[in-house]
């Protein structure tokens, strides 16, 4: 969830890939989901696992990084079964899913991902001063081991972005590299308002990109910039989906809210917008944007978790919403820079009690046809997914 701006304000500079802030912090909601358990101290269960592999032993059961030198989360040890690659893959077997597609995760430059997680580390203002133990700090090819193979995720994606102009084509051209070397990966591209940004995104496209990604917190930038009119422009009519992080959370923005984005929208009303997080904490408004525009989306990245609900819980009087939305709500996970577990967005969602079918549609079908993936096989008496 770190920003660049964060990453860059520890380090003395450079860049990061995730977003500012913490979901972790505050006290619940009352009329938010709440089903998750939480000790004295406030700390979920759910941020007490690591992701299921054997550890060494060191693992603190209170989450909490231990600062061991192997960088890992110092939580307590999975038992392999039902936090580990078994309890995905049992997810999704039972729904009749072939695996999962997640739009929302993070791969990036090394020296980039490593200040993110500095930046974590140090428990900064961004995140709020709460520790937000990584569950997945590994190395890059374990990263994405765990994604394909202990998963099952059949495909996800490498969100990128910049904090400042000059960096997004550089990134661009680092993701280039990194899908063709990934099997599943959607080639990620991203984007900043600038001089040339229109020429570089069509470069993109030109180059296979399948999805951008807009940071419009951490960017610090208003999304209706002129120097963006066109890129928009672009973007809708190649239909290329865009995950955009444009919600108030977890620290309100110059230019974040439904406000800024809606005007884009009405401007360029056939973008194909993946609002991040829900849209976090404005779950309302952006519940409305994509109720009036037909290709607006929505992904579930820490949604409904035990670690947001405590200080951006999601209104129970919207679950009618987000139910009717079924068909443009896409899995999102933030992997692998969450404190707990992956299994655990899966269970958050399975527990709002939306049926199976909406669960079938979110981690998979929806973004199967979205991207042009191989459909699911049909279920018995059902059509195909």
């Amino acid at each position: 969830m770190l920003g660049t701006a964060g990453a860059a304000r520890v380090t003395g500079g450079g860049s990061d890939g995730s977003n500012g802030g913490s979901y972790g912090s505050g006290s619940h909601g009352a009329d938010g989901i709440g089903h998750g358990r939480t000790d004295e101290g406030g700390t979920s269960d759910a941020g007490n696992h690591r992701h299921g592999r054997k550890g060494d032993g060191h693992g603190r059961n209170d989450g909490r990084n231990d600062g061991r030198n192997d960088g890992r989360n110092g939580g307590g040890e999975g038992d392999g079964e039902g936090d580990g690659g078994a309890g995905v893959r049992a997810f999704w077997g039972r729904l009749g899913l072939p695996g999962l597609v997640d739009v929302h995760t993070h791969f990036m430059p090394e020296r980039v991902l490593n200040k993110v997680w500095q930046y974590f580390d140090s428990a900064g203002e961004l995140v709020g001063g709460v520790e937000w133990p990584i569950t997945y700090r590994e190395d890059e090819a374990e990263r994405v081991r765990l994604l394909r193979e202990e998963f099952g995720v059949r495909a996800f994606t490498s969100m990128i972005y910049p904090h400042k102009a000059g960096m997004a084509e550089w990134l661009n051209g680092w993701s280039v590299g990194f899908a063709g070397r990934t099997p599943g990966c959607l080639h990620t591209s991203t984007f900043f308002p600038e001089p040339g940004a229109a020429g570089y995104v069509r470069d993109a496209l030109d180059a296979g990109a399948r999805v951008f990604k807009s940071h419009v917190q951490v960017g610090g930038y208003d999304p209706g910039d002129a120097l963006l009119d066109p890129v928009w422009g672009l973007l809708a009519e190649a239909g290329a989906p865009v995950v955009i992080h444009c919600g108030s959370g977890p620290a309100p923005g110059k230019h974040t809210g439904p406000g800024p984005v809606g005007r884009v929208l009405a401007r360029h009303p056939r973008l194909r917008l993946v609002v991040a997080h829900l849209g976090m904490p404005e779950y309302a408004d952006f519940l409305g944007l994509a109720e009036a525009y037909g290709e607006v989306r929505l992904d579930t990245t820490m949604a409904f978790t035990d670690f947001s609900e405590r200080s951006a819980p999601f209104p129970v009087r919207e679950l009618g919403r987000l139910r009717d939305l079924g068909d443009r709500v896409l899995l999102g996970s933030d992997f692998p820079n969450i404190p707990y577990p992956y299994l655990h967005q899966l269970e958050a969602l399975e527990r709002l009690g939306l049926g199976d079918e909406w669960l079938r549609a979110v981690c998979h079908d929806n973004a199967a046809r979205l991207f042009g993936l191989p459909l699911r096989p049909p279920l018995p008496g059902r059509a195909a997914g």
